[in-house]
């Protein structure tokens, strides 16, 4: 074990030189060194899929365009896990942290790369310039009525819309998390803004569906706490990235209708009146009305039949 390992209690840190924040893209041999690297990794069972080449065999006697349709899809997978391994390898190499273990708590959350909570947390422990992060817990009494956000499917706009809602929190108890700790060598208390669920029901947090903010309630909030306390106090270990959670609470639930509910509607509304030149089948109902030319009496309304036939001449009224 390595002098940086025993600082950091035998954590499996990388011990990076001062001087280098990253490998140069530009460097042809850096690059070329690099991308064989990343290879290896790409064909490891040890990396998360989205890190790893899905190759699709090729059947027994398929044909040539089969084949060649095959090798170039196996192609285009080994270029995007390659690329994937070399952004994760850079990003090591720039906290200064085992490649794997960034491959392995490195999550895109709806397209977003994100970090794990737990690697978080880990990182600011075993980076050599703070003391391990402590939590503070302090209840504030029964939330109560709190009012909060909650967004709508609006299906005429086809997005989601804010609808001011409230949350009967009169039996759930409001509790706030700080995460703090102090740097090595100072006596000065760092502390994060406090999380507590009061928060997370006005963030919309707590309601969402799916959450975990009901049923592991202190650990969201230590979760939420140390990620507050990063980015105020390291976010260079985050690089800028949020947390898994973080990107999961945050996001407001898209749905996309073009091919689900529009579908849907066409299917059960379309034909369901006919709509043509002939509505009726060749025969014209449209009431007429007829007036007695003698006596000017205005009769019952009747239903004209026109034929295909021309009409014949009408006799002039010699009127007499």
């Amino acid at each position: 074990m390595n002098e940086m390992q025993k600082a950091n209690g035998g954590a499996m840190v990388v011990a990076q030189p001062q001087n280098q924040v990253g490998f140069n893209f530009f460097d042809p041999e850096q690059f070329n060194t690099m991308q064989r690297v990343c290879k290896l990794f790409a064909n490891s069972e040890l990396v998360p899929d989205m890190y790893k080449v899905k190759y699709e065999q090729i059947p027994v006697g398929a044909d040539e365009n089969t084949i060649n349709a095959i090798k170039f899809k196996n192609q285009i997978a080994e270029h995007k896990a390659v690329a994937n391994c070399m952004i994760a390898i850079e990003i090591a190499t720039r906290i200064g942290a085992s490649p794997l273990m960034v491959m392995q708590n490195m999550t895109p959350i709806y397209g977003k790369p994100s970090w794990s909570s737990k690697f978080l947390i880990a990182t600011v422990n075993t980076c050599g310039r703070f003391e391990p992060l402590q939590f503070k817990f302090t209840d504030k009494g029964m939330c109560g009525m709190v009012d909060y956000t909650d967004y709508v499917w609006d299906s005429a706009s086809r997005t989601k819309k804010p609808v001011a809602k409230q949350f009967d929190g009169k039996k759930v108890m409001n509790i706030e998390c700080v995460a703090y700790t102090t740097k090595k060598g100072s006596t000065d208390v760092l502390e994060s803004s406090p999380v507590s669920i009061e928060l997370a029901i006005q963030e919309g947090w707590y309601t969402k569906n799916g959450s975990k903010w009901q049923t592991m309630t202190k650990q969201m909030l230590m979760y939420r706490a140390a990620s507050f306390w990063t980015s105020a106090y390291a976010p260079e270990l985050s690089m800028g990235m949020r947390t898994v959670e973080e990107q999961q609470d945050i996001y407001v639930d898209y749905q996309d209708v073009t091919a689900t509910e529009v579908e849907a509607e066409k299917k059960e509304n379309a034909n369901k009146v006919a709509i043509g030149a002939d509505l009726a089948d060749g025969k014209d109902t449209t009431a007429k009305t007829v007036v007695d030319t003698e006596t000017g009496e205005i009769k019952e309304s009747v239903t004209e039949t026109p034929t295909d036939e021309p009409k014949a001449a009408q006799k002039p009224n010699p009127g007499f």
